[in-house]
């Protein structure tokens, strides 16, 4: 049975079906619902919230909660989860799970408590300081916004890292039906390993030591073997847990790359282009980390250019670029500071990119034409350059040609040498002369 539910409500209940027993925060808008509505819930259930007195409390105290092997959650907005930034990165180095929520609000600064999706670099580069990653969902409903919030407590748990929900401010206001009787109770994946490394003070056994949680290194050969650790925890979730959507891609000419309730608004305008005979298609990736690169680049084998829509000024458009790797020309169309891209603008933004690849076509079209009858020329000059008769003309052509110049050599040799002779003669008559003169000189005297 379906529920008329508000996004950051269906948030909040969800992870409570998924296990989660503990819940520290902060409020800022638009993200508030999640700790007032767990405030209500966690007593029900026997877990425990509590309103930390900053941001950075509250990633501390879901430090503590994970190191006890507990389901965790925190919820923030933007400038929140640049507080918490410090915590999240150390709770990476300790190899703890938990579940971050970002409900993106429009910045930088305080800005303002419209939705945005500015907040992508931070997700994806590690918003913190170090080498680290995080598997971050972006739902473009509340329905997948319930099912990715449990998905992330398993991810979390697989592999000891926390995992970001990422949404945007629509995402968390916004009532749609849910269907949350498949989300009840819902039971941690089977594949799930035992928290032996929980801190949970018991008696430590052989099988059992100790633990110790800790993102402190001080020798630095003992730092970079955990950092390589890590670095290949990141490339096991990057080859298992990438997750994205694609409508209407086998023929589309031009591929629109939209994540979040973005993709909402481009899916509408695709549909419309579509009615106009603009094959256009659509990627949505699921998971912003690991990015969908190989899902886009088997779009090239129809894509003749791609579009980037974003409420940003453009963050994701960068990993569209990285992932197409220059062999298309990528366009970016954004609205920022809360602003939300409509239907009309994004059918202005395809038809303008339809009209310039129509144009780029016809230019490559005609350079193909142009290009076959040249190649269809030098095949005729090649056949008939092949042609026996025509190579025997060639032939007595190169020997009448070589009887020239032979002869031609043969006169210029014959000819300086009469000269050489020539001046030789003119030299001895002169010499004489002059002897002749001399002589006649030395008798007078």
């Amino acid at each position: 049975m379906k529920k008329l539910l508000k996004g950051n409500e269906a948030i909040a209940e969800a992870a409570i079906q998924a296990g989660c027993r503990f819940f520290f925060g902060y409020p800022i808008t638009p993200q508030n619902q999640i700790p007032e509505y767990m405030s209500k819930r966690m007593p029900q259930v026997g877990g425990c919230f509590l309103q930390a007195e900053s941001e950075v409390a509250a990633i501390n105290m879901v430090y503590g909660a994970a190191g006890s092997g507990a389901r965790v959650m925190t919820s923030s907005s933007s400038p929140g989860i640049s507080l918490k930034q410090e915590g999240i990165s150390y709770i990476v180095g300790a190899e703890l799970p938990c579940v971050i929520v970002n409900m993106v609000r429009g910045g930088p600064g305080l800005g303002g408590i419209q939705p945005a999706q500015s907040d992508y670099y931070q997700a994806t580069r590690g918003g913190g300081h170090g080498d680290y990653r995080m598997c971050v969902l972006a739902p473009s409903s509340v329905q997948e916004a319930v099912d990715l919030t449990q998905d992330a407590f398993d991810i979390a748990d697989r592999y000891r890292n926390p995992v970001m929900i990422l949404g945007d401010g629509l995402i968390g206001q916004m009532m749609e039906p849910v269907d949350m009787d498949r989300a009840s109770n819902r039971a941690p994946a089977a594949d799930l390993p035992e928290k032996t490394w929980a801190a949970v003070g018991h008696v430590p056994t052989a099988e059992r030591p100790r633990a110790i949680i800790n993102s402190l290194y001080i020798d630095p050969t003992v730092l970079e073997k955990h950092c390589l650790k890590l670095e290949e925890k990141y490339k096991a979730i990057a080859a298992a847990e990438c997750r994205w959507q694609a409508e209407m891609t086998q023929d589309a000419e031009i591929v629109v790359v939209a994540y979040g309730t973005t993709s909402r608004v481009v899916r509408s305008a695709m549909r419309k282009c579509r009615e106009k005979g603009v094959r256009v298609g659509m990627i949505r990736p699921i998971t912003l980390w690991p990015f969908p690169s190989a899902a886009l680049r088997e779009t090239l084998a129809t894509a003749r250019a791609y579009l980037c829509v974003e409420m940003s000024t453009g963050q994701m458009v960068d990993d569209v670029r990285l992932a197409i790797n220059g062999e298309r020309p990528v366009s970016f169309y954004g609205r920022t500071g809360g602003m939300v891209p409509t239907v009309n603008d994004v059918v202005d933004e395809i038809l303008k990119l339809a009209r310039q690849q129509s144009f780029g076509a016809q230019v490559d079209d005609a350079v193909r034409v142009v290009g076959e009858r040249l190649d269809a020329l030098g095949k005729k000059i090649d056949a008939k350059l092949n042609d026996p008769e025509v190579v025997q003309k060639a032939e007595r052509l190169k020997k009448q040609a070589a009887d020239a110049a032979n002869a031609a050599a043969d006169g210029l040799a014959k000819g300086a040498t009469l000269l050489a002779q020539g001046l030789n003669k003119a030299a001895q008559a002169i010499k004489s002369e002059f002897d002749r003169d001399d002589n006649a000189k030395g008798g007078e005297e």
